[in-house]
């Protein structure tokens, strides 16, 4: 049998696609059961988490394990398995030791170095546990991860490269600055109490908020956290429990508010959210970018033309019979509308269209005199033949390269500004409990898991980082070693075993042969015997432990199986019973 992972990540696919592969409490427990049920598969756990979904199993067939373990991923995460399959990673043996080892050291972690992974590691196996999902092999494996993990922590500064997922989610709330000056004498909603939530509420208590407030399905669990945090040592904060009936009302009164349920929908909406800040935020200044005259969104402002079109004030979509949209024209200074300026990237076919509008019109007309007037401050002199001069000349232009070239500068965009954040939203589940058109909502900073991965995408990593690495490197081998000498341990007892019950038969022979030897002669015979039966054997064992340790070197086993002509079925006697003796032994995960 081997170790398989088939999963998907924050590394391997968008958050849109994690978001909607997500699994219920319930349909990790389905997962388990199937994946046992299948055919290729003796073990298996479920690692998720917000931002993993990973299925590990023991397999006997590596192709049909991949196949069964992609479709029971697709079936039960509710996507189609031909949109799921482009973003699934497969590890095998060591490499998927690697993988878990490495994500239990927090290297895997959209936030490098965090250690809430190990909690969640810790009840991924407790569930496979629970549904008797996990043999020997996945409770070794998971074992040994947290060891690693915790390990990793305590010998090097991996907490240096990274924070819990909150952490950072706080961190980026307060635009990188000190949380704890950020959050000081804040109101803080807590959504949720499972072990994210009481996360997020304790740091926030750390951090020095005023008041906590958590919201619940299950009122009891939401009072408990409540209780905890108020009798904690190391904070003093108000909290208390309310049902999830009162988010609405307490989101009005919140200027903190961090979201993480099992819920499949939304908790807070684009309108719940806006209904709980209108009247919070203050009004636009005038010419301050809000939904004034001139704004986006707003009543038009002054025309382009008047702007730009000199004393005259004519609106350059009045050019009477133009060809050309002028209300568009982003002119500059030294171009009037009639010349460069209007023209720039047109067409040739278009410029011929323009050139006769232009030819028609009046030499010293209002038409060119409105234009020209740009110009006049620049050269002291209005010569509206000049137009018609550049226009010819761009002409040439256009004979050679088929367009004019542009050589306007746009004029600067002056960007809305937005109102100073009046309520700070983290939302840290998946599927997201926050609608994502909050973004959209003046007065409102959300992060979410999406905003997190984008943030710690360029985020420097420390130098403990390759510390933490040749950790996973030295125990993913000594795991491999060690797994790879425990697969031949029941073949040289079997062998032992064998060699015994040879011995013991041969005593009986012997006993029949002499039946006057005395207890003495027999006794010191049967040492006799046993002693060479083990030194005979004693340099083939260790030597077959020590090479089956070495990669490849499970053939061993069935090397020595036939060599001495074991009975299978002894061997695997002697391999359950070493399960059902390591069951009883092992303590809770």
């Amino acid at each position: 049998m081997s170790l398989l992972v088939v999963g998907l990540s924050h590394r391997s696919a968008p958050v849109s696609v994690l978001e909607r592969a997500a699994l219920s409490a319930d349909a990790q427990v389905k997962l388990l059961q199937d994946t046992v049920a299948a055919e290729p598969a003796t073990e298996a756990a479920v690692l998720a988490t917000c931002n993993r979904i990973e299925l590990y199993a023991d397999v006997d067939k590596f192709h049909a394990g991949v196949a069964e373990l992609s479709t029971l991923l697709a079936q039960h995460s509710g996507v189609g398995l031909e949109e799921l399959t482009p973003y699934l990673y497969v590890h095998y043996e060591d490499r998927a030791v690697h993988h878990l080892f490495s994500v239990a050291c927090g290297l895997d972690s959209m936030v490098v170095g965090e250690g809430q992974i190990l909690g969640q590691i810790k009840d991924s196996l407790a569930r496979a546990q629970d549904l008797h999902s996990a043999g020997r092999l996945l409770n070794d494996l998971f074992q040994q991860a947290l060891r690693v993990g915790k390990r990793a922590h305590s010998e090097t500064g991996i907490d240096r490269a990274g924070q819990s997922l909150v952490t950072f989610g706080l961190e980026q709330l307060a635009r990188g600055g000190d949380v704890q000056q950020w959050a000081r004498g804040k109101k803080a909603l807590v959504i949720g109490a499972g072990s994210m939530s009481s996360l997020a509420a304790a740091t926030l208590a750390r951090a020095g908020v005023a008041e906590i407030v958590v919201a619940n399905r299950t009122l009891d669990r939401a009072e408990r956290l409540a209780q905890i945090l108020m009798e904690g040592d190391d904070t003093d904060v108000a909290a208390r429990a309310v049902p999830m009936e009162s988010v609405p009302a307490e989101l009005t009164r919140a200027d903190v508010t961090v979201s993480c349920t099992g819920a499949t929908g939304l908790v807070l909406t684009a309108e719940s959210v806006a209904e709980a800040v209108e009247g919070r935020t203050p009004a636009p200044a005038a010419g301050s970018g809000g939904d004034g005259p001139g704004a986006p969104g707003g009543e038009p402002g002054p025309t382009a033309g008047a702007q730009r079109g000199g004393a005259s004030g004519t609106s350059l979509g009045t050019e009477d019979g133009c060809p050309l949209e002028l209300s568009a024209v982003q002119g500059t200074a030294g171009f009037s509308v009639l010349g460069e300026a209007a023209v720039a990237g047109m067409a040739a076919a278009d410029l011929e269209q323009h050139a006769a509008w232009v030819d028609n019109g009046t030499a010293g007309g209002d038409r060119r005199a409105a234009g020209g007037a740009a110009r006049q401050g620049q050269t002291g002199t209005l010569d509206p033949a000049a137009d018609t001069d550049a226009i010819v000349a761009l002409a040439a232009t256009v004979a050679t390269v088929g367009r004019i070239p542009e050589r306007r500068r746009p004029e600067p965009v002056e960007e809305p500004q937005r109102p100073e954040p009046v309520l700070f939203l983290l939302d840290l589940a998946m599927p997201r409990d926050i609608d994502a058109a909050v973004h959209r909502l003046a007065g409102v900073r959300l992060v979410d898991i999406e905003s997190l991965a984008e943030a710690s995408a360029g985020a420097p990593m420390a130098a403990d980082v390759d510390q933490v690495r040749r950790i996973v490197s030295d125990e993913v081998a000594a795991f491999g070693a060690a797994l790879r000498a425990a697969h031949i341990t029941p073949t040289v007892v079997a062998l032992r075993t064998m060699a015994a019950d040879v011995v013991a038969g041969e005593i009986a022979r012997l006993d029949g042969r002499l039946p006057g030897l005395d207890d003495k002669h027999r006794a010191e015979i049967t040492q006799t015997v046993r002693r060479v039966v083990d030194k005979l054997l004693h340099a083939p064992t260790v030597r077959v432990k020590q090479l089956a340790a070495e990669p490849g070197g499970a053939g061993y086993a069935d090397a020595l199986r036939t060599l001495f002509d074991l009975d299978p079925e002894t061997v695997a006697a002697v391999s359950r019973a070493e399960d059902s003796t390591t069951e009883k032994d092992r303590g809770p995960a």
